[in-house]
């Protein structure tokens, strides 16, 4: 089962082309069922049944995992046995009659604008942490890139003479202005902190850790709680908090809403049209 999953992943990324965070989502997803079926000694992908995989539903949901949570992994499930499905690999898909659970939508957190202010007032700029946290801060709510987008940048996706990046996933690009303010703390932090930072790694990563290298999600995270907290800021924010922001105040001040599906990189419209219920 489990050559049959990392094969089905490979395919995700190599075909169907979908993001980063997606693929980890599926991966983790599919491995947690795997390890269910073969503590159930079934080991065998056409030995699973719909009885099996509402059993381990149940399983799901009787060791409290959300309604949210219970519905991707049905997701993650049917669609690997769509792909087994077309290609003939099993006669039958167990997963055509699972019913996902009703699942509550609730808006995103969004800051106000001067939340977003006092957030971009914390770092201490006579650092060289200060002034990469202060850029990162600035580009991730300029630009609405995703917390994955903004650590995988590189140097030279910044055009600083313009004032723009590009943004690279999975062979889809898109270019995004982000704004004088933002582009005057990257080419701060640039023209000092960075190269002090790196020290010899020689990275081609824009943003880099104190020990230089390259900065990871899990450590930005951290980053932006701690600024959120020495703020006062009592909502719970993510680094996706700072892209809800950025799409909801774009709509809100006049944007199109095409417009803010590209800079997203939305595949469906409907997932920007969200945001107009916050306006």
């Amino acid at each position: 089962m489990v050559n049959a999953i990392q094969e089905y992943i490979t395919y995700l990324h190599d075909v169907r082309k979908i993001s980063y965070n997606t693929e980890i989502s599926y991966k983790r997803d599919l491995n947690k069922a795997a390890e269910y079926f073969a503590e159930q000694e079934i080991d065998n992908l056409l030995e699973v049944t719909a009885t099996n995989l509402n059993s381990y539903l149940l399983f799901l949901e009787k060791s409290n995992r959300s309604p949210a949570t219970v519905s991707r992994n049905i997701a993650s499930l049917r669609s690997f046995y769509q792909y087994l499905f077309r290609l003939h690999r099993i006669e039958n898909d167990p997963t055509e009659q699972l019913r996902s659970p009703k699942v509550e939508k609730k808006a995103p957190e969004i800051l106000t604008r001067e939340e977003v202010l006092l957030l971009f007032s914390q770092p201490n700029e006579n650092t060289d942490k200060g002034l990469r946290d202060r850029a990162m801060l600035r580009m991730l709510y300029a630009t609405g890139l995703r917390v994955s987008e903004l650590v995988h940048l590189k140097v030279g996706d910044v055009n600083r003479e313009m004032g723009y990046v590009i943004c690279s996933e999975n062979g889809r690009e898109r270019t995004i202005p982000m704004g004088d303010e933002t582009r005057k703390a990257v080419e701060e932090y640039l023209e000092s902190a960075r190269g002090r930072m790196i020290r010899e790694n020689r990275s081609e990563y824009l943003f880099c850790n104190c020990s230089g290298s390259p900065m990871s999600r899990q450590g930005f995270w951290k980053v932006l709680k701690g600024y959120a907290a020495d703020a006062g800021i009592e909502k719970d924010i993510t680094p996706h908090t700072l892209r809800h922001s950025f799409a909801a105040h774009m709509l809100r001040e006049g944007a199109d809403v095409k417009s803010v599906q590209r800079l997203l990189g939305h595949a469906d419209i409907s997932t920007t049209q969200m945001y107009m219920r916050l306006l």
